[in-house]
C-alpha cells in the first residue's frame, strides 16, 4: 500500500518555511492505518518485544495498536509532571533549546526486549533520548520503528546501532 498518498502536506506549519507532514489522514482512513500498525505489529514480533514503548503523543497513536496486537504491555513516554508515579527523566539538546521525556520506573523490567514506535524521524534527539530512557531501567531496545522518516535530516545516523523500520520516507 503507497502511505504516502494518506499523508497531507502543510506548509509553514507550525512555522514559516516548515512543511509538515501531517498524519491524521492516514489515522482517517482505516485500510491505511490498519497497514501500518501491523506492519509493525510483524516487526516487533520478529524482534520478540515483549514491551512498547511510544514518545507522547503521536507514538501512542501506532505504538498502542501494536502493543494490543501482540498481547503485550505499552509504556508511555511523557514531558516531566505527566506521569503520577515515580519516574525516571533525560533531557536533551534540540536545535533551539532543549526538552526533557520521563518514563515511569517501574514500566521497564531488567531484560524486557522494547520496540520503540513513533510517528516520525527527523533528527533523531527525541528517539535517542526514549532508549536512553529504556536503557537505564534494564530494557534493551530491540528495534524502532517510524512512519515516517526525513531522510535529509539524518536522524538514523544517531540510531545507528538499532534496527530501525520505516514506512515511508521523504
Amino acid at each position: 500500500m503507497d502511505l504516502k498518498q494518506y499523508i497531507a502536506a502543510v506548509k509553514d506549519f507550525p512555522k514559516e518555511g516548515i512543511l509538515f507532514r501531517d498524519i491524521t489522514p492516514l489515522m482517517l482512513n482505516g485500510d491505511a492505518y490498519k497497514f501500518a500498525a501491523d506492519a509493525f505489529t510483524i516487526f516487533a514480533k520478529e524482534k520478540g518485544a515483549t514491551v512498547i514503548v511510544g514518545p507522547e503523543a503521536r507514538g501512542f497513536i501506532f505504538g498502542c495498536p501494536v502493543a494490543v496486537n501482540l498481547s503485550i504491555g505499552f509504556a508511555p513516554v511523557r514531558k516531566p509532571g505527566k506521569l503520577p508515579r515515580e519516574s525516571v527523566t533525560v533531557s536533551y539538546d534540540l536545535e533551539y533549546g532543549s526538552n526533557s521525556l520521563s518514563l515511569h520506573a517501574d514500566a521497564i523490567k531488567k531484560g524486557d526486549k522494547v520496540v520503540i514506535i513513533d510517528d516520525l524521524l527527523a533528527t533523531g534527539g527525541t528517539m535517542q533520548a526514549t532508549i536512553e530512557l529504556v536503557e537505564r531501567l534494564g530494557g534493551e531496545v530491540v528495534g524502532l520503528c517510524f512512519l515516517i522518516e526525513l531522510d535529509d535530516l539524518e536522524g538514523r545516523k544517531l540510531l545507528k546501532n538499532y534496527d530501525v523500520k520505516t514506512l515511508i520516507h521523504y
